[in-house]
């Protein structure tokens, strides 16, 4: 924070906002060093204030920012109501020591007005839409106006309003019509997820629980799943005992040739279902393999398929039956409330001498010790046992608070660092404007671990996990190591853009970006499908990683991080 930072804040503050701080402050002032001459009129001007504060709520800015400076102006208005029934000279008490009383307790009343303004950019008012009125295409309509001018990305992904408008409005004009909800339903999905970015959702659909038509359309499942290699071919990574697949002979590593009157490219390809928004083609394809086995419930398909290590294929019927989505659930991570309780940081010593730490989010946790002590003591144990190196594990990560993330790669900068830069849309200037008050830097901590670093990655590390990899990425000691980038969806959450469509649904955006030090976005996918932290060393997915990771069960991974350290230690060692 900077004064000239808290003075820019203003900028944020609604029109209530600005005048219940000016009626505060006035008055604070007024109190703390009193004016000789008396206006009969200032003593009606915390009642004014207390008006405002009812306009602003009634105006619905219920944040934490309104809230604070509201109840200051209230009371302002009760501490100095006695001022409207009998009018008196502001005079200062007569003792000294109620005098420094009162003009302490008004600079605090100041300062902590101050001090909200200075935080304004992050608690800001962002409206909720209501459009849960309207018609299916007119409330469409609406949200991407309302896209089209705040979606933080817009320009970024070149994304065509008035071309998104032209594809999906005739579409929601066909629900209504019809009345298909069903159809509804699936448009507006596939719009929000034509946006690539993982922040996108629609926040009260629990896909799993009680919607009906994704389980109409990918409620079956076969008892498989698959994924793709570089080559293009789709092979079998997980098969469910007792399952249609497992009966019928399909194992673990299989080649799936054909698929439902397809080739099993053909069919990987053109899978589209997904519970979450795919950023980069990366995760597309991730989600591809869990959705191309996925049908509606007694759907009968034909499959060609080869075992692994054998020459022949067999063709074989399968019939989807309603497995309660045990395919997506095993091959999906979701943290419980016990992960979220335990501390997010874990460590150890590795059989090879290479110290490994695993950070699962980044979300600060007052019931255990900090992250930053947790890191840092074992960051002391891995020196004091001269470890090789160090592995840090941010594998399907799903990010937390970025001021944690930056402050843990302190540990591993020489020097101050930037993290980013945010900006916000302004909705008084109809712009993006920085916020000048959060600007996040990676500050040097202490121990600095000085050691060679590998930091493993995948397509499920995303928001602030991706933060630790694009900072520390160019370290000269640092490498990181992924079969993937990571999810390419790194933008900001302060106060989210959130509409509320026809069907009760409750749809949520990014509303601000994150901006490198020459203030372009960074971490984003583009309109490409490309994002997120690229790994120096790239692991290929093919037949021997693929035999390696899912049959054999090891940490393929883990093994390329632990030899691009060696490698580099060879490196650095030539005479």
């Amino acid at each position: 924070m900077s004064v000239i930072g808290t003075i820019d804040s203003v900028k944020w503050l609604t029109v209530y906002e600005w005048a219940m701080c000016i009626v505060s402050l006035f008055v604070l002032t007024v109190y703390a060093v009193p004016i000789k001459k008396h206006y009969r009129w200032f003593d009606f001007l915390p009642s004014a204030g207390v008006l405002v504060v009812i306009a602003s709520v009634l105006s619905g800015d219920t944040t934490l920012l309104a809230l604070v400076i509201g109840s200051l102006t209230v009371l302002v208005f009760i501490c100095t109501i006695g001022r409207l029934l009998k009018s008196k000279a502001w005079a200062a008490p007569k003792k000294k020591a109620f005098r420094v009383v009162r003009s302490i307790i008004c600079v605090c009343g100041a300062a902590l007005i101050v001090f909200a303004v200075a935080n304004a950019g992050v608690m800001r008012y962002n409206p909720a839409s209501d459009f849960s009125g309207m018609s299916y295409s007119k409330a469409f309509v609406a949200m991407n106006e309302r896209l089209s001018r705040e979606y933080p990305f817009g320009e970024w992904k070149k994304i065509d309003w008035n071309e998104l408008r032209s594809k999906y409005e005739p579409l929601f004009k066909q629900a209504e019509k019809t009345q298909n909800f069903d159809l509804y339903y699936k448009t507006l999905r596939e719009y929000l997820f034509s946006l690539r970015d993982g922040h996108i959702k629609i926040v009260n659909d629990n896909v799993f629980d009680g919607n009906m038509v994704f389980k109409k359309e990918v409620g079956g499942g076969f008892g498989l799943s698959t994924v793709q290699l570089d080559n293009g071919r789709v092979l079998v990574s997980l098969v469910l005992e007792n399952s249609p697949a497992a009966k019928s002979g399909i194992k673990l590593g299989a080649e799936i040739v054909a698929w439902d009157g397809k080739t099993g490219k053909e069919a990987f390809d053109r899978t589209t279902w997904s519970e979450s928004s795919m950023a980069t083609d990366e995760v597309k394809r991730l989600n591809q393999g869990r959705f191309m086995a996925r049908a509606p419930i007694g759907k009968e398909i034909q499959v060609e398929f080869r075992n692994w290590g054998e020459s022949d294929t067999t063709r074989t019927k399968l019939t989807a039956y309603d497995d309660q989505y045990e395919t997506l659930k095993k091959t999906k991570i979701r943290f419980t409330q016990t992960d979220l309780d335990a501390s997010p940081i874990e460590g150890e010593i590795l059989e090879n001498g290479y110290g490994y730490v695993k950070i699962k989010h980044f979300l600060p946790n007052s019931s255990v010790a900090s992250p930053e002590k947790s890191l840092a003591d074992l960051l002391k144990m891995f020196q004091d046992r001269h470890a090789k190196g160090l592995v840090i594990d941010l594998r399907n990560n799903p990010g937390g608070e970025d001021q944690l993330a930056a402050d843990l790669a302190g540990f591993f900068v020489k020097e101050i660092k930037h993290y980013e830069y945010v900006s916000y849309y302004n909705r008084y200037t109809g712009k993006f404007e920085l916020n000048r008050n959060e600007v996040v830097k990676v500050k040097p901590a202490k121990p600095y671990f000085d050691g060679p670093v590998a930091i493993l990655i995948n397509s499920r590390t995303g928001s602030s996990g991706e933060g630790m990899p694009l900072v520390l990425k160019g370290e000269p000691n640092v490498k990181i190591v992924g079969f993937t980038s990571t999810a390419g969806s790194f933008g900001i959450m302060s106060s989210p853009i959130e509409i509320k469509m026809p069907g009760d649904y409750v749809v949520q955006f990014p509303d601000g970006r994150s901006l490198n030090s020459n203030k372009k976005v960074q971490g984003d996918a583009d309109s490409s499908g490309v994002g997120g932290a690229v790994p120096d060393i790239k692991i290929p997915l093919n037949e021997d990683t693929f035999k390696a990771s899912v049959m054999d069960g090891e940490d393929v991974e883990l093994k390329y991080a632990i030899d691009a350290m060696l490698y580099s230690h060879k490196q650095n060692t030539r005479p």
